[in-house]
């Protein structure tokens, strides 16, 4: 199999981090998005949406990051990072779209204010942005505060949907998101970021980072 990846996008970061928790030998193409790669005939052939991640297995090409994260696990169905239980099941798809549709765009466009923007060259942030988002994620943490108050993982084992919880919070620290008042959500993603397959995952944006 072959990922074709951007190390600074937290979608690319949460199949990486599903592949090397799977034990799954993938190998990554990394696409210069500055460069304009993601806008070649060639890839637009892989992705027509011009977007990583994309998946190669022999003919079969796949995009969008959570459908790549599912292909990935059927191809090791007795992991277990997708509950055989319907409600556990139902639960983790709820917090999958969860941070889909609330939690991830609200930290997504604050990390890209406050720290990306500048990263990638393309001016100063936007204070009434940053103002707005900042509103939605302290609200939005709070929602994952509850969810996570009596238990280590947010169905209750680890599953799919804390990996994709978790690439929220790539940026988290270079945006000034602090976690101090909500400890089981800095217990959580400390818990999380301990795994080997995520220290995995990070080595080539820590790169880029200098960290």
């Amino acid at each position: 199999m072959r990922l074709y990846n951007a190390n600074f996008s937290p979608n690319a970061l949460r199949v990486r981090a599903v592949a090397f928790e799977l034990g799954i030998d993938i190998e990554i193409v990394e696409v210069d998005l500055r460069k304009g790669d993601n806008r070649a005939g060639e890839f637009l052939r892989r992705n027509p949406n011009a977007k990583v991640p994309v998946l190669e297995d022999g003919d079969f090409f796949l995009w969008e990051s959570r459908a790549i994260c599912g292909y990935l696990v059927s191809q090791t169905p007795d992991a277990g990072l997708v509950p055989s239980a319907p409600r556990k099941r139902a639960l983790m798809d709820q917090w999958a779209w969860w941070q889909a549709i609330h939690l991830g765009p609200a930290m997504q466009k604050l990390s890209f204010e406050l720290f990306l923007k500048e990263k990638l060259g393309m001016g100063d942030a936007d204070h009434a942005a940053v103002e707005a988002e900042r509103k939605a994620t302290d609200q939005f943490l709070d929602v994952l505060e509850e969810g996570l108050a009596r238990q280590d993982w947010i169905t209750g084992d680890l599953s799919l949907a804390d990996f994709y919880l978790a690439t929220t919070f790539m940026y988290r620290k270079q945006a000034a998101i602090s976690l101090e008042t909500r400890p089981a959500v800095a217990a959580w993603i400390e818990r999380l970021e301990a795994r080997d397959s995520w220290h995995k995952a990070m080595v080539p944006l820590n790169a880029l980072l200098g960290l």
